[in-house]
C-alpha cells in the first residue's frame, strides 16, 4: 500500500524538511523539529497527493486513506500516553492546513478536536479545572461549527454577547464553568438550526470531516486570491497536519506564543515575538486580547524561556534562516508547534540576508537569493519627508515599516473598488481577517484597532510591503457609519490621513513623503548583485532627473530616451502642431526648426547626467494624430492660438485620422514619408553630444530607429542619419563614436534579423508593441479580458507584465540567433516594460541578451534578478555537467 500519511512523535520522524513538496512546509518541518530532538507534540501529516486524490474523487476521502489515519492516531495515542475518544485520559486533536508555500491565515483550523459529552468528563478530570474543559469545548464547536459544517462564527458570537450581558461582565475570561457549561448547549443549538443537523458526537467523525474540510479551504476565494497574488501554483494542494493538542489555557502557569528567531519588520539579529498566558493560539494571531512581549516572558517562567531561547538558537543556526515559530506552555512544560522561514519586510530581508553572510551562517549567493526582487520594489516605496510637519493624532504598533497616504476605507470591498477607479485608501479596521486580503492588497497601508505584532494585519502587510500600524486602540471605528474617531475628530470616506508604520503612528490629513536611496545593506546587497550578473541592466528614462535618479540606483546606461514625450511640455506642442499643420517641406522645416534647439538643450542634460554611459534615444515614434486635439472646443482654441481657422484646422485632424494607428502612419514609417523630422531630431543628438563631449564629458549616444519591418526602411534612415551626424563631427573637429540601430518590434523584423544585423549597430527589443503584434492584443484594449485569461489559465501571466515565454519569447531568441550569426558582436537590449519584470529578466538572461532597460524606480529589482539569473543558470550548468559526467562513466563501464 503507498504510504500517504508520515507520523512524527517520540523524537523520531518518518520524513524531513527535504520533503516540502509531499509534506507541505509544516509537515516538512514538523518532522525535521521531531528528528532534532525539539519537543513537538506527536502528530501525522497527510501528504499534499491526497488533498488532490480528495479532489479527483468528488471531495471525497478513500477508503485506503481513512485506514491508515486509524493506524496513525493509534501511533499517536501510544507517544501521548493518551486515548482518543476517551472518557478518563482523552487525546485530542489539532488539524491544520499546510502547503509547500506558507500561506498565513489564508486555509482553516481546527483545536480541540475530539472533544464530545463524554470525552469532556475526562478533562475534566486529567486538568482538574473544568472551567478550562468547557472553554474549550466551546471553543471547539465555535470553530469546528464555523470551519466545518458552515455555521458563521457571528451566530455563537452572539451567544456569548448575551451570556456576557446577561451575567453582567465584559471579558470570556470572567465567565465560570457553569455559564460556559450552558453556552456549550446554546452552541449545539446554533449548529443544529444553522447547519439542519446536531453536532457530530463520535471523535473519529469528526475527524474525517475537519480532514476533508482543511483539503477544502485550499480552494476558499481567500486562498485563491493569495496564490494568485503571490504567483503561488494552484495544483500544489496542501497537506493536512492533525496533531496531538496541548493547551495553552489550562490556567496561569500554562501560555502560547508566536516568536521570530529576528524582528521581521527591521531584520535586526534580536529575539522577537508575543505571548498570552492561559489563552490558545488563535488568542494571540486573531488580535482580540492585547499579548505581552516575548522577553516578559523571562520574568514569569524563566525555565521555559531560556528553554525557547536554546532552541530558537538550534532552528536559525540548521535552517540558516529566520524562522517563524509558534510554541503552547502547557503546565509548565514547552512544546513547539511549528516552525517556517518567517515572512519578513523587505528592509528585514536585505538586512537579515547581508548580517547572515557576515555572521559566516550563509553564502552570498544564498543571500541574493534569499530577498525577492519585487520586495525592492516595497523598499523604494516613500517615507514620511523629514521635513514634513506632523499632526500625529494616535501611535499603535509599528507593525509593518513605510509610510502611506489615503482616503480612509472601512471595508475590503469599498478599498478594492475605490483602487479600481484609482483612488488611494488606506483601509481601516478593528482588526483583519483573512477575508480582507483583497482589500489589503488594494489599500495603500492598514490601521486597525487592535491586534499585535504578530497579528493577521501585520504579518500580512509584512508580506506584502504595505505600511501597517495595528493595535492603535485610540481609534474608535463605526462600520456602519463608515467613520473613524481619532483624537476627538471623525474622519470619513473622503478624509485623508498618514500612516507611519515605521513608528507607529498617524498623521492627520496628507503628508509629504520621500522616497529612499541606496544606502547600507540595501547599498552592499545591489553591490554583490554586480558579482554575479551577465546582464547590463539600463533605463527608461526621458528627462535628465529621470536618468540621474535611474544613475543613483545603478543604472548603466539609457536603453530608451522616447523623444516625442518631450514634445508635449510647454510651448513645444505649438511648433509640433505648426509642423502638422504646415502645406509644404519649407513650412515643415521652419516648424521644426523651432524645435530644433528645444531638442538639443533636452539631451544635452540627459548626456551630461550620463557621463561615460550610452544613451539610446528613439527617434519620433507615434502617429502625428497624437499631437493634434480631437474636440471641436480644443480645435478651435488651437486654431486660434495659430491663427487660422477651425475648418483648416479640422481638416488636417481629419487627414491624420487613422483606424488602426497602432499599426498606422508611425514609427520609421514617418522618416520615410517626412525625412525632415528625423533630420532634425538626428541634428539636435549629435549636436548636443559634440557640446557636452567639447565641454570634457564623455558621450555615447546610440540613435535608434523604430518599428523597422524591411530592410531598406532601415538602410534609407541609416543612411540619411550618418551623412548628417558625421557632416557635424566633421565640422566641429572633433572625434566622437555614436551608432545607429534599431527597434525589433515587428514580428516580420525577428525573421529577418540576419539581413538587418549586417547594417545595424544594435538591436533593443520593444516588447510592449512585439507583444501586441504577436498576440493580436491591443494593450489599452486587453485589460477587460486579460485577467480572465489568466485566472482560466488560457495564459500564465499578463503578457504586457511578464513576457509570453512561447510565443514572444519565441521570436526575441529567434531575433537574437539570427542577428548573431551575421553580427556576432552585436550588442542586444530589451527596453520594453518586461526589462524590469524578475521571471522575463530570467528568460531574456538565458536568450543571451546583453542588457536589460526598465524604468528608474524598477532598476535595483532589475540588477537583483539579473543576479539571480545568473546564479541559477550556474547552478544549473553545474548539474548538467555532473549529469553528463556521469553519463559518460557509466558508458564506459558499459
Amino acid at each position: 500500500m503507498a504510504k500517504n500519511i508520515y507520523f512524527f512523535g517520540s523524537g523520531k520522524g518518518e520524513a524531513d524538511a527535504s520533503m516540502r513538496n509531499l509534506l507541505g512546509g509544516k509537515g516538512a518541518n514538523l518532522a525535521e523539529m521531531t528528528n532534532l530532538g525539539v519537543p513537538v507534540p506527536a502528530g501525522f501529516t497527510i501528504s499534499t497527493e491526497m488533498c488532490l486524490d480528495y479532489y479527483k474523487n468528488g471531495r471525497k476521502l478513500s477508503d485506503e486513506l481513512l485506514a491508515e489515519i486509524k493506524e496513525n492516531i493509534v501511533k499517536t495515542e501510544k507517544a501521548m500516553g493518551m486515548k482518543f475518544n476517551d472518557a478518563e485520559n482523552p487525546l485530542l486533536f489539532s488539524v491544520r492546513s499546510g502547503a509547500r508555500v506558507s500561506m498565513p491565515g489564508m486555509m482553516d483550523t481546527v483545536l480541540n478536536l475530539g472533544l464530545n459529552d463524554t470525552t469532556i468528563k475526562g478533562l475534566v478530570a486529567k486538568s482538574g479545572n473544568e472551567r478550562f474543559a468547557y472553554d474549550s469545548y466551546r471553543r471547539f464547536i465555535n470553530m469546528y461549527g464555523d470551519v466545518v459544517m458552515d455555521v458563521h462564527h457571528e451566530y455563537f458570537e452572539e451567544k456569548i454577547t448575551a451570556m456576557k450581558k446577561a451575567r453582567g461582565v465584559e471579558n470570556d475570561t470572567d465567565l465560570s464553568a457553569a455559564d460556559l457549561k450552558e453556552l456549550v448547549e446554546q452552541y449545539k443549538v446554533v449548529v443544529k438550526e444553522h447547519a439542519g443537523k446536531a453536532f457530530p458526537d463520535d471523535g473519529f467523525e469528526q475527524l474525517k470531516m475537519a480532514v476533508a474540510a482543511v483539503f477544502s479551504s485550499w480552494e476558499v476565494p481567500r486562498a485563491v486570491k493569495y496564490r494568485k497574488m503571490n504567483n503561488i501554483d494552484d495544483s500544489w494542494g496542501t497537506a493536512v497536519n492533525v496533531q496531538a493538542m496541548v493547551f495553552g489555557n489550562m490556567g496561569e502557569t500554562s501560555g502560547t506564543g508566536v516568536a521570530f528567531t529576528r524582528n521581521p519588520s527591521t531584520g535586526e539579529n534580536l529575539f522577537y515575538g508575543e505571548f498570552l498566558m492561559n489563552a490558545q493560539g488563535e488568542d494571540v494571531v486573531a488580535g482580540i486580547r492585547t499579548p505581552q512581549e516575548i522577553s516578559e516572558l523571562e520574568k514569569i517562567m524563566p525555565v521555559c524561556y531560556k528553554q525557547l531561547v536554546d532552541i530558537y538558537k538550534k532552528l536559525e543556526k540548521h535552517y540558516k534562516d529566520m524562522q517563524d515559530m509558534e510554541f503552547t506552555i502547557q503546565e509548565g512544560v514547552l512544546y513547539m508547534l511549528q516552525t517556517r522561514s518567517g515572512k519578513r519586510t523587505a528592509a528585514a530581508a536585505v538586512r537579515c540576508a547581508v548580517e547572515m553572510f557576515k555572521e559566516g551562517l550563509i553564502d552570498k549567493e544564498t543571500a541574493l537569493n534569499r530577498v525577492a526582487p519585487t520586495q525592492l520594489d516595497m523598499l523604494l516605496h516613500p517615507n514620511i519627508s523629514p521635513n514634513a510637519k506632523l499632526t500625529v493624532i494616535a501611535k499603535g504598533l509599528p507593525a509593518s515599516p513605510g509610510a502611506a497616504v489615503g482616503k480612509c476605507s472601512f471595508t475590503a470591498e469599498d478599498a478594492e473598488e475605490r483602487k479600481a477607479k484609482g483612488e488611494q485608501v488606506i483601509l481601516v479596521r478593528q482588526e483583519t481577517s483573512p477575508e480582507d486580503i483583497g482589500g489589503m492588497d488594494a489599500a495603500e497601508g492598514i490601521l486597525t484597532a487592535r491586534g499585535g505584532m504578530t497579528s493577521h494585519a501585520a504579518v500580512v502587510a509584512r508580506g506584502m510591503g504595505k505600511p501597517c500600524v495595528a493595535g492603535c486602540a485610540a481609534i474608535d471605528i463605526n462600520e456602519k457609519a463608515q467613520t473613524v474617531t481619532i483624537a476627538g475628530k471623525k474622519y470619513g470616506p473622503n478624509d485623508f490621513i498618514t500612516l507611519n508604520g515605521t513608528t507607529g503612528e498617524v498623521v492627520a490629513g496628507k503628508v509629504e513623503l520621500t522616497t529612499p536611496t541606496l544606502s547600507g545593506d540595501f547599498g552592499v546587497l545591489m553591490g554583490w548583485t554586480d558579482e554575479f550578473r551577465t546582464l547590463n541592466i539600463r533605463t527608461n528614462a526621458d528627462t535628465p532627473h529621470d536618468a540621474k535618479v535611474a544613475r543613483d540606483f545603478g543604472a548603466e546606461g539609457i536603453g530608451l530616451c522616447r523623444t516625442e514625450h518631450m514634445f508635449f511640455e510647454g510651448d513645444r506642442i505649438k511648433a509640433v502642431r505648426e509642423m502638422i499643420l504646415s502645406e509644404d517641406l519649407e513650412g515643415r522645416k521652419a516648424a521644426l526648426a523651432k524645435l530644433l534647439p528645444i531638442q538639443k538643450g533636452d539631451f544635452k542634460g540627459i548626456f551630461e547626467v550620463m557621463d561615460g554611459l550610452a544613451v539610446t534615444i528613439r527617434l519620433l515614434d507615434p502617429p502625428l494624430h497624437e499631437f493634434v486635439p480631437h474636440t471641436p472646443e480644443a480645435q478651435a482654441d488651437m486654431a486660434k492660438e495659430m491663427g487660422i481657422s477651425a475648418e483648416a484646422v479640422k481638416t488636417r485632424v481629419d487627414q491624420l485620422h487613422e483606424f488602426n494607428p497602432m499599426l498606422g502612419h508611425r514609427g520609421c514609417r514617418l522618416g520615410i514619408t517626412y525625412p525632415e523630422i528625423y533630420d532634425m531630431q538626428v541634428e539636435a543628438i549629435i549636436t548636443a553630444a559634440v557640446e557636452v563631449a567639447k565641454a570634457g564629458k564623455k558621450v555615447i549616444p546610440e540613435i535608434m530607429i523604430p518599428l523597422v519591418g524591411m530592410l531598406p526602411e532601415f538602410k534609407i534612415l541609416k543612411a540619411n542619419a550618418v551623412k548628417i551626424a558625421d557632416e557635424i563631427i566633421a565640422k566641429a573637429n572633433i572625434k566622437l563614436d555614436y551608432k545607429v540601430g534599431t527597434m525589433i518590434e515587428i514580428p516580420r523584423a525577428t525573421l529577418i534579423a540576419d539581413q538587418i544585423a549586417e547594417h545595424a549597430e544594435f538591436f533593443s527589443f520593444g516588447t510592449n508593441d512585439l507583444t501586441q503584434m504577436t498576440l493580436g492584443f491591443s494593450r489599452d484594449d486587453a485589460g477587460v479580458f486579460l485577467p480572465e485569461y489568466v485566472e482560466r489559465q488560457i495564459l500564465p501571466d499578463d503578457p504586457f507584465q511578464s513576457i509570453d515565454q512561447e510565443g514572444v519569447g519565441m521570436l526575441v531568441q529567434y531575433g537574437v540567433e539570427r542577428g548573431r550569426k551575421t553580427n556576432p558582436t552585436l550588442k542586444i537590449g530589451v527596453c520594453g516594460e518586461h526589462g524590469g519584470d524578475p521571471k522575463s529578466i530570467e528568460f531574456f538572461h538565458n536568450a543571451g541578451l546583453s542588457y536589460v532597460s526598465c524604468s528608474p524606480f524598477r532598476v535595483p529589482i532589475a540588477r537583483l534578478a539579473a543576479a539571480q539569473a545568473a546564479i541559477k543558470s550556474k547552478k544549473k550548468t553545474k548539474i548538467d555537467v555532473n549529469v553528463g559526467l556521469l553519463k559518460s562513466k557509466q558508458s564506459v563501464k558499459a
